[in-house]
């Protein structure tokens, strides 16, 4: 189990690093298209029609990519204090089953997502000429992901690594 979360962690650290990288990007191109949408409406007197839609497209990558980064890092929201409190077989069991429930709510996410796009790709998005269905694909693209995520840290409780790396073991271990 020990080496399969060694692989997990080499292989999606990077990839973890990666989301975070075109979060960031996303969440900057989106400020320079809301500006140049500002800067068209209020100076140009001429409203570009794509910055919307692209502003919002861009915001629902940069969310779903960010949160999957955050399921990895353990920066969601929890009740840690229930689980330092709890007896180790008792903790083991909360987190198993809310990485399951992770796991599942990711999987939910990416196929219903994978169903809206497929559903609404034939219609055009207002103010650009693409597929509507293009809205629903950051749900799949983070679904998958918050997926993978939630498994890295359930093979990590059961491998006996900390959760998170770089930290110490106590949560993270079954004891």
């Amino acid at each position: 189990m020990r080496s399969l979360a060694a692989a997990l962690s080499r292989v999606l650290t990077p990839l973890s690093n990666l989301l975070l990288w075109i979060s960031g990007i996303g969440l900057i191109l989106m400020t320079v298209f809301v500006a140049w949408q500002v800067f068209g409406r209020y100076v140009l007197n001429d409203s570009p029609s794509w910055t919307e839609p692209g502003s919002l497209l861009l915001m629902s990558w940069f969310i779903v990519l960010g949160a999957a980064v955050g399921v990895r890092e353990g920066d969601h929201l929890g009740f840690d204090i229930g689980l330092h409190y709890a007896p180790p077989k008792v903790r083991l069991a909360m987190q198993t089953l809310t990485f399951v429930l992770v796991i599942a709510f990711g999987i939910a996410m990416a196929v219903y997502g994978g169903e809206l796009a497929a559903g609404t790709w034939s219609a055009k998005m207002a103010g650009v000429n693409m597929p509507q269905g293009m809205e629903y694909l950051p749900m799949v693209g983070g679904g998958m992901m918050i997926s993978l995520f939630a498994l890295e840290k359930l093979v990590r409780l059961y491998s006996g690594e900390p959760l998170v790396e770089g930290a110490p073991h106590s949560h993270g271990s079954v004891e």
